[in-house]
């Protein structure tokens, strides 16, 4: 007898960014030297005293299941950290921890959609927010959102996408892909629509806040709007701001019911998230985050090096990110161009497949963050590399007819 899948996980597509990465690693093993700008990950070390807490759990015996919300000082350190650098006021037992943030937003939805349920998904978007809806019975709301906006949604766009079936607005800023930062008056202009339809939550993805540049900062819709209280679900985690992505620590703060529900859900899926990977994140949190600014720092360096280079090449209509470690550049002037060959580059899907093959750089095409033709670039690796990568793509796209 055969084992039959089911039809949920057969309309399911694989993550784009994952599977990128996975063909860059083939290519590296056959021998091809790959400049990868693919991943959104740190190519930086997690800072040694958050380690060396974790050794010192171990040795101290905390390697046993932990409470399926995460144990008692990381969600008090989660809640120092919500009022210290955000302003907001969360119980501890308002605040869940999961096995990083993707698995939080998965849950959250689980535990909230019914089928046909609408989700408001502005575009370019995370890879993987239409897919998590979809899997869990509802119908992402694709909302393009251009380079006009700066790549973010409006008051105006997003009232014309709500409709009697929207349950959720899901908001991610700094973005990933973009690099885009809302404004307090953007998000007040959002939160203005919103009071609006008091039927609609948020889902707020702050994953990047830390990694914002040239003096901006990342505001949290529910600062600026604390009458949404009651709505908003916020998801954060610990994998970009401090370089800690292996250890899968994410967690989430808002309504009880909601919350309540997701540790209902983690009850029967993971149990709990690793005890020693909580303890790494209590000293992150609760310690010197002289590592963190640091590394800010570093991004912004590698963000102007990768945009002075990307900006030089014809064709390429490149922005100056504000955030997140990411650069989205507009491609169109190369669509409809002829590879050396006498290819037709007839998409950025094409526009990467060509970069990889004729000059060893690996990218990723707009059309898996919804919006084309643009390319994604990570600048989450060195100096010497983002150079390196800009100037082969230059070449490439020079031998474009």
């Amino acid at each position: 007898m055969k084992i039959t899948l089911s039809e949920r996980v057969t309309r399911l597509k694989p993550s784009a960014s994952i599977a990128a990465k996975a063909i860059v690693n083939e290519l590296r093993a056959q021998g091809r030297s790959i400049v990868d700008f693919t991943i959104g990950e740190p190519d930086l070390d997690t800072p040694p005293h958050i380690v060396e807490a974790a050794i010192a759990a171990m040795r101290a015996g905390d390697t046993h299941y932990t409470a399926t919300n995460g144990t008692p000082a990381l969600r008090q350190a989660i809640a120092a950290k919500l009022k210290r650098e955000n302003g907001l006021a969360f119980d501890p037992a308002d605040i869940v921890v999961g096995v990083g943030a993707k698995q939080l937003i998965f849950e959250a939805f689980a535990a909230t959609l019914n089928s046909g349920d609408e989700v408001i998904v502005p575009a370019p978007y995370w890879v993987s927010y239409p897919d998590i809806v979809a899997l869990n019975g509802g119908s992402p709301v694709i909302v393009p959102c251009g380079r006009d906006t700066d790549f973010k949604l409006t008051g105006p766009v997003l009232e014309a996408a709500i409709t009697p079936r929207t349950r959720w607005l899901i908001l991610c800023a700094p973005s990933n892909p973009t690099g885009a930062v809302y404004s307090r008056e953007e998000l007040t202009a959002l939160a203005a629509v919103l009071s609006r339809h008091p039927d609609v939550a948020v889902l707020t993805d702050d994953i990047y806040e830390h990694l914002v540049y040239d003096g901006a900062a990342a505001h949290s819709l529910l600062a600026v709007e604390p009458a949404l209280a009651g709505r908003v679900l916020l998801v954060n985690g610990l994998s970009k701001a401090y370089a800690m992505t292996g250890w899968r620590i994410g967690y989430a703060a808002g309504p009880s019911e909601v919350i309540a529900a997701i540790v209902k859900l983690l009850g029967q899926s993971t149990t709990c998230a690793s005890s020693i990977s909580q303890a790494a994140a209590v000293a992150a949190l609760n310690g010197d985050q002289t590592p963190v600014r640091e590394m800010v720092a570093l991004y912004q360096r590698r963000r102007d090096v990768m945009h002075e280079g990307l900006s030089a090449v014809p064709g390429v209509v490149c922005a100056r990110p504000a955030g997140a470690f990411y650069i989205y550049p507009d491609v169109s002037g190369l669509i409809g161009r002829r590879t050396p060959e006498g290819k037709r580059i007839e998409s950025d899907l094409d526009l990467s497949l060509y970069l990889l093959q004729s000059v060893g750089v690996a990218v990723m095409d707009g059309a898996a963050y919804g919006m084309s033709p643009c390319l994604r670039l990570s600048f989450a690796t060195s100096e010497e590399t983002i150079a390196e990568g800009c100037a082969l793509i230059r070449e490439a796209c020079a031998a474009l007819n």
